[in-house]
């Protein structure tokens, strides 16, 4: 009963944010913000947004199977996060857009508009929804299936109430929502360390040294380069993820283009980006505490890092608050990347797909689409129950972000126009060619590709535009727009 009074007093507080965001919004207000946000909330609100619910649950139980090596990963981001600040931000803004995809409009044609907003359209609902599923499930099974709450109301009732506290306000409730989040998630997850570090009998000071000197706070990798954890294989894995995975994706630009100029956004983006070292930092230190809680109490390790610390949430053995806690921490994660999500397929859609920018109906009937179409994509994942249908997800949308680095690298780096017809073709082979050359190469010398999969796919795309293109480009490109 605590547990559910918690989440209806945090729904309650996100509708109260909701309202008073909302007040006379139009689709301006619902899109871009009146470009009005300031740009340290949104900076501060993105830590969150960027944290889903898995990274809440996953991060820690990553030290039992890689170590730290992830902050490796992280310090490429420093690097991406830059880059998009001050390469792809000042396109954005020079060119007042709505939806980053427009920019393919201007430079290489209809053809490459409408091809890149769908692969965001098709990336951004299944990896979104299956992120939300997992975080539903962990939800369920650990909070909810004790006072008998069935699984299809814990979907609908979170989907719904994204869907509520978006539908009028959009991308300027979410700047705010995202701050409060920010912060519940991050309270959360600091008094959980202390908790632990509090049961295993430490102070602050002893904490920090017994997690330096544990076997499992290896960050660095560089004798190996085979290894899926070598350095500069994570680095520029890292510098990579954040250009496509945030430059180049409608969901994570739309509110950093909502700030009043450029100026503010590029430091919004250069702030944010150099808070996930500590972030992630934190989270992998939780990890430790928990793997030497275990240890000192005699309880068994789980089989997957993803049930480290839900294992000791439902325990009960830190305490009542932790549970509390945790139930926090994992809807906050959860609640501000999937909000974000909805928005902005829900912008994409209207903006770019049906160019029908001002037409407010349009807008909220799309929007409730989307959050159906969210909800059911969650119910049938997990009524075929199977956790390779979700490891299929995960490579769909891993391979679909390649063609759009592909599509931006082409037309922010050479100045080529493209064959229109040959766009679509393009952008479906190269993931495809991308897939089979990562079999033939483990097959033949037992190598996998890990996150260098990405720049294999969007080099491939970037090929396949270069040969079938033109040595003249569009005449948008011609006057330098």
């Amino acid at each position: 009963m605590v547990i559910l009074l918690t989440i209806l007093a945090y729904l309650s507080a996100l509708m109260l944010f909701s309202r008073l965001t909302s007040r006379r919004s139009d689709n301006e207000t619902f899109y871009r913000g009146n470009r009005r946000s300031p740009w340290y909330m949104v900076a501060f609100g993105m830590i969150g947004a960027s944290i889903s619910g898995i990274t809440f649950v996953s991060v820690p139980g990553m030290v039992l199977t890689t170590q730290m090596t992830y902050l490796q990963t992280c310090l490429g981001f420093i690097l991406g996060y830059f880059a998009v600040a001050f390469v792809l931000l000042p396109v954005y803004y020079r060119l007042n857009l709505t939806t980053i995809y427009t920019y393919l409009d201007r430079r290489l044609g209809k053809e490459a508009y409408k091809t890149g907003a769908w692969f965001f359209l098709l990336s951004k609902m299944t990896g979104a929804a299956v992120r939300f599923y997992v975080v539903c499930i962990i939800l369920h099974r650990f909070v909810l299936s004790q006072p008998g709450v069935p699984f299809i109301v814990t979907v609908t009732v979170m989907v719904g109430m994204i869907w509520l506290y978006t539908r009028r306000g959009g991308i300027k409730t979410l700047v705010w929502t995202d701050t409060f989040q920010t912060l519940c998630m991050f309270t959360a997850l600091l008094i959980i360390i202390y908790n632990v570090t509090d049961a295993l009998g430490y102070n602050i000071g002893d904490a920090v040294r017994a997690v330096a000197a544990d076997e499992h706070s290896k960050m660095f990798v560089f004798d190996d380069w085979v290894s899926r954890q070598n350095f500069w294989k994570q680095f520029f894995s890292g510098v990579f993820i954040v250009i496509v995975m945030t430059g180049l994706d409608q969901d994570m630009m739309q509110k950093n283009l909502t700030c009043k100029t450029l100026r503010e956004a590029q430091k919004d983006m250069c702030t944010y980006g150099m808070a996930f070292v500590p972030a992630n930092l934190l989270f992998m230190a939780l990890g430790v505490l928990l793997t030497m809680l275990a240890q000192q109490q005699g309880m068994p390790l789980p089989d997957t890092g993803d049930e480290l610390l839900p294992m000791f949430a439902a325990s009960g053995y830190l305490g009542n608050s932790v549970v509390v806690l945790f139930t926090i921490g994992i809807v906050a994660a959860s609640f501000s990347s999937a909000d974000s999500a909805l928005t902005a397929m829900t912008t994409s859609y209207c903006v770019d797909i049906r160019e029908r920018h001002e037409d407010e109906p349009l807008r909220r009937k799309t929007h409730l689409a989307m959050a159906v179409v969210f909800a059911v994509i969650i119910l049938a994942v997990d009524a075929v129950g199977s956790s390779s249908v979700i490891d299929a997800i995960y490579i769909l949308c891993s391979y679909t972000y390649g063609p759009l680095l592909g599509l931006f690298a082409f037309g922010l780096i050479t100045r080529r126009g493209v064959s229109g017809r040959a766009v679509p073709y393009i952008a479906i082979a190269s993931p495809l060619l991308c897939f089979a050359i990562d079999k033939t190469v483990a097959a033949a010398t037992g190598y996998r590709f890990g996150y260098e999969l990405l720049m294999l796919n969007g080099a491939l795309t970037f090929a396949g535009l270069y040969l079938s293109g033109s040595k003249t480009g569009s005449k948008q490109d011609k006057a330098k727009c």
